[in-house]
């Protein structure tokens, strides 16, 4: 059973509030989210790049958004591997802009990529592949 956007919004807003003090929900289809994370100065490295934690944050809840958009309210499901690739400087006045979407959607695994970029810019900042376990259903 797939989530909608405003499912999607009041269940985090419930029952995972901290991940909407950063980030938001932009658009979900099929097997795909789109997300954005506020960037501040606490997410800024010497120099005026933002964070490998935080691209990592943003890649991470855009995986977590797609697989409720796909597969209903699953409230445990939990990252079990994350890859990152970093591509280019991030530009830390700007704020992040994730795209997730699903590679594989089993019963206990789910597999996706996730582009990370810089609002505004075409070429992308990181590059994410991760799984997602699923509860078992009994």
């Amino acid at each position: 059973m797939k989530s909608n956007i405003l499912e999607i919004q009041q269940f985090l807003a419930q029952e995972f509030p901290q991940s909407l003090q950063k980030c938001a929900v932009i658009d979900v289809q099929s097997k795909y989210a789109q997300v954005s994370y506020r960037v501040d100065e606490q997410e800024l490295r010497p120099g005026g790049t933002v964070s490998g934690p935080t691209i990592m944050t943003i890649a991470d809840f855009a995986l977590y958004v797609a697989i409720l958009a796909e597969m209903g309210i699953v409230a445990l499901a939990v990252t079990s591997n994350m890859n990152i690739h970093f591509l280019r400087k991030p530009d830390g006045s700007r704020n992040l802009v994730a795209e997730a979407r699903l590679i594989k959607v089993g019963r206990v695994l789910v597999v996706g990529e996730v582009w990370v970029y810089s609002e505004g810019i075409d070429d992308p900042v990181a590059h994410v592949t991760g799984s997602y376990s699923l509860p078992i259903k009994a």
